[in-house]
């Protein structure tokens, strides 16, 4: 499944392709992909097509287009976005219109032409737990803008108002994050992975952060000093830009960028999907450990057992 630098390198893929463009022509080959659009497929083609794409936004792991309609020029400000969510397998791809179909090909966007660049922005889908669906933009309750950007706006799409920001968005407040931190009686991962705390975290980065703060998942969030949960989340950054330089983590063979090509990142993990193997910081500190999985939460932490001891009154 995507995580935030998967979702931030389809962002940025999708800035040099699509801004600035007009959607011509709107093709559902499969409606299940549109469901969470209510008023139906036809509904959602009519009002995509002859908007102009003014921009691509990220906040934590949701992925939004804002939306000019052409027929109204000199509107202020944009009222509503196109809203793309991942899920397990989704990805947009920008092709030719010579391009073959994909096998999972669900909506086809056509846009209006731009030199060297593709015509089609497609949505390819194996699992179908992901979609496209038009919403409202919303004002974002500090008036900061709404998401990363490249023309920030102080509006947010409605279905993402509910998340914190995330760790790489330059208005995120540690202040306020740990205040927040400290209130809840939980987990230091499991508070990580509440995106109503801060988004973006999932589990492969939190384990990675985690390993390279030398913090147990457990830890209780009403003990953390101000200096751990610094730690913490300057790790939780380090990761996910190294992460956004190789392209993210692919570990999902399905999962590719706008161009279709995979990220590599997964070669260079410390923590996550190591179980059995030595933990490269003690290795060059002379000592042996291998590295341990738990179950956590339907899932699996993967920890160090000498670099992150267990607390006492860990919080499961």
């Amino acid at each position: 499944m995507p995580e935030l630098p998967e979702v931030e390198v389809v962002r940025r893929g999708l800035v040099s392709w699509v801004r600035g463009r007009t959607i011509t022509a709107v093709e559902v080959v499969d409606p299940r992909s549109v469901r969470r659009h209510a008023l139906g497929p036809e509904d959602f083609a009519g009002n995509l097509e002859g908007a102009r794409v003014l921009d691509v936004v990220r906040r934590g792991k949701f992925l939004w287009m804002p939306l000019a309609d052409t027929g109204t020029p000199g509107a202020s400000l944009p009222a509503v976005a196109l809203m793309a969510h991942l899920g397990m397998s989704g990805q947009l791809l920008m092709q030719d219109s010579a391009a073959p179909d994909e096998k999972h090909l669900k909506v086809r966007l056509r846009l209006s032409p731009a030199d060297g660049m593709p015509e089609q922005l497609r949505f390819v889908d194996q699992r179908i737990f992901g979609g496209l669906f038009l919403t409202s933009l919303v004002p974002t309750p500090d008036g900061a803008p709404g998401g990363l950007a490249e023309t920030p706006l102080p509006l947010i799409a409605e279905e993402a108002a509910h998340i914190a920001r995330d760790p790489l968005d330059p208005y995120f407040s540690f202040d306020a994050f740990y205040r927040r931190l400290r209130a809840r009686k939980t987990g230091l991962k499991r508070a990580l992975l509440d995106q109503g705390l801060v988004s973006g975290i999932g589990n492969i980065y939190a384990d990675e952060a985690l390993w390279k703060a030398r913090l147990h998942f457990a830890r209780p969030t009403d003990t953390l000093r101000r200096a751990d949960a610094e730690r913490v989340l300057d790790a939780a950054r380090d990761v996910m830009t190294d992460a956004l330089a190789a392209g993210g983590t692919s570990f999902d063979s399905l999962y590719v960028n706008v161009n279709g090509a995979s990220g590599y990142f997964d070669r260079s993990l410390n923590a996550y999907g190591r179980e059995g193997k030595e933990c490269r910081r003690c290795a060059e500190a002379g000592r042996v450990s291998l590295l341990r999985r738990d179950q956590f939460m339907n899932r699996s932490s993967y920890t160090c057992p000498v670099c992150q001891p267990r607390p006492r009154n860990g919080r499961w």
